[in-house]
């Protein structure tokens, strides 16, 4: 099973730089309700740890690299994401982690939900309970 769903980004541009355009209902299959990034992230910090009972996400490291990691209960998957172009989506009720995250790291996250307390799952335990009664 594969957990890992890649979006390739369509590259627009001339001899002046490149441009990358995102529009919901287009590449990004959700409406696009919160965007929020990662930076500066310090050395042997990891973040995440958490699913979601009904957002979905669509990361993009715009700078630099780091590793995800995306579980479902019963299989566990690591991604490097190094890529501009190409966003990750994290479908709701996927545990998620990020690790190794390079100095100059930007992570651009677009989300489906406003932020909503409720919404997460802290618990791996819990986490794992709940996909079960899914």
């Amino acid at each position: 099973m594969i957990l890992a769903k890649w979006l390739d980004f369509q590259i627009l541009g001339d001899e002046r730089g490149s441009l990358v355009a995102l529009e919901q209902g287009k590449i990004i299959p959700f409406e696009i309700k919160r965007v929020y990034y990662i930076y500066h992230t310090e050395k042997n910090v990891s973040r995440g740890f958490h699913a979601h009972r009904e957002l979905k996400q669509v990361a993009i490291c715009i700078s630099g690299s780091c590793r995800m990691v995306l579980d479902n209960g019963l299989v566990r998957e690591e991604v490097i994401m190094n890529s501009p172009v190409k966003g990750l989506l994290i479908d709701s009720l996927l545990w998620r982690e990020m690790h190794d995250f390079s100095e100059d790291c930007i992570l651009l996250v677009l989300a489906s939900e406003h932020y909503t307390e409720a919404d997460y799952l802290r618990d791996y335990s819990a986490f794992k309970r709940e996909v079960g009664n899914a």
